[in-house]
């Protein structure tokens, strides 16, 4: 018996961000044991600096990736397509046109959203936009979210039954940090951007030094998009010779060895997140983590369990929490332990691509 076939809408990295990663996670992914997958790769562009820069190019690019997707839905004839969606009115409607034109074929849709900011979008946006986009979801057979605590955001335009609940997950093999001297090692990975909060914990690292805190360094990997924003965070390092050192982004083994050699990991984003793959990344290393209330990071970050819930516009907190971390070695052990088991438990690749596939059978079958 042949499988079903699976049009996956999506990125595909370069740039390495979250969208892009897990549509590569699911084309490796054994999803492909049960499903034939096919691909639709949407990727416009190549580096961080070129998102919100418009262009002829850009639109020629995307009407062509329209243009695939209606040969692939003629050809192929699938029984589900998966859709992200994003939380933007430009970025949405370049998604609705998935949506539209895969309702014209005898095909189910799933949505998926990989954020939590849809609600504030809705709040911001105007009647006819809502409307809009409530008509467009109203196209697609189910939505997907990251967390448990997101289900609600989708309530008003699927019925509970029809929003499906599918973490972030992988399989990764990070060994435990091996470097012996006294230093610890605070590791901050994600892109240089505001809303990520690396100028909050470098306000944090500053308060740790006036404390008098000798025994630490942070070791900050990521891209830089904005000049001056990069501008403001270097000075504050170099005015204060804090003992910070900034790296350009990694992947394979860098990546994996950065993680392996840090003590603590720290991500403080203050606008709404999904559930980042850092994240499950810093649990697969055994880390404890430092972060903030948004979107599921609660439910991986488990306050006074794996690590702390922080404000992310206070470096204060960040800095106690951290302060903590590196006075209690027994602590971090315990609390890194927990993320392992957390991580085993919950955030695999098994254990994503099991709720991914009900998803879809729920929905071809519905």
């Amino acid at each position: 018996m042949s499988k079903p076939k699976v049009i996956i809408v999506g990125k595909l990295p370069p740039p390495y961000i979250g969208p892009a990663v897990a549509t590569k996670i699911l084309l490796d992914s054994s999803l492909s044991n049960e499903f034939e997958l096919l691909h639709l790769n949407t990727t416009i562009n190549k580096t961080v600096e070129d998102f919100g820069k418009a262009g002829f190019s850009k639109v020629l690019k995307n009407l062509a990736v329209y243009f695939r997707l209606i040969k692939m839905l003629a050809k192929e004839k699938p029984a589900l397509i998966l859709i992200p969606i994003s939380q933007t009115t430009l970025g949405f409607a370049k998604d609705a046109v998935f949506i539209w034109l895969s309702s014209c074929f005898s095909t189910k849709i799933l949505l998926q959203l990989r954020g939590s900011n849809y609600k504030n979008w809705m709040k911001a946006s105007s009647r006819i936009t809502k409307l809009w986009v409530k008509k467009s979801l109203q196209r697609g057979d189910g939505m997907i979210v990251l967390g448990n605590n997101l289900k609600h955001l989708f309530e008003v335009v699927f019925s509970i039954e029809k929003i499906h609940v599918v973490p972030n997950g992988c399989d990764l093999e990070i060994p435990k940090s091996t470097h012996l001297n006294q230093t610890v090692k605070l590791l901050y990975f994600a892109n240089f951007l505001p809303q990520k909060g690396i100028k909050q914990v470098l306000k944090a690292v500053l308060l740790l030094k006036q404390k008098g805190l000798q025994n630490f360094t942070l070791e900050a990997v990521g891209a830089w998009d904005n000049q001056a924003y990069q501008n403001e965070c270097e000075s504050l390092v170099l005015e204060h010779q804090l003992p910070v050192v900034f790296h350009s982004p990694m992947s394979g083994e860098a990546k994996w060895e950065m993680f392996a050699q840090a003590d603590l990991f720290v991500f403080v984003p203050n606008l709404p997140e999904g559930h980042p793959w850092v994240i499950v990344e810093a649990l697969a290393a055994g880390l404890p983590i430092v972060s903030s209330d948004q979107g599921a990071i609660v439910e991986s970050v488990l306050d006074g369990e794996n690590g702390f819930i922080v404000d992310p516009k206070s470096p204060e907190e960040i800095a106690n929490a951290i302060t903590q971390l590196l006075k209690q070695e027994n602590l971090r052990k315990s609390m890194g332990e927990k993320s392992k088991q957390h991580y085993l438990n919950n955030f695999t690749e098994q254990k994503m691509v099991a709720h991914l596939s009900s998803a879809i059978k729920a929905c071809i079958v519905s």
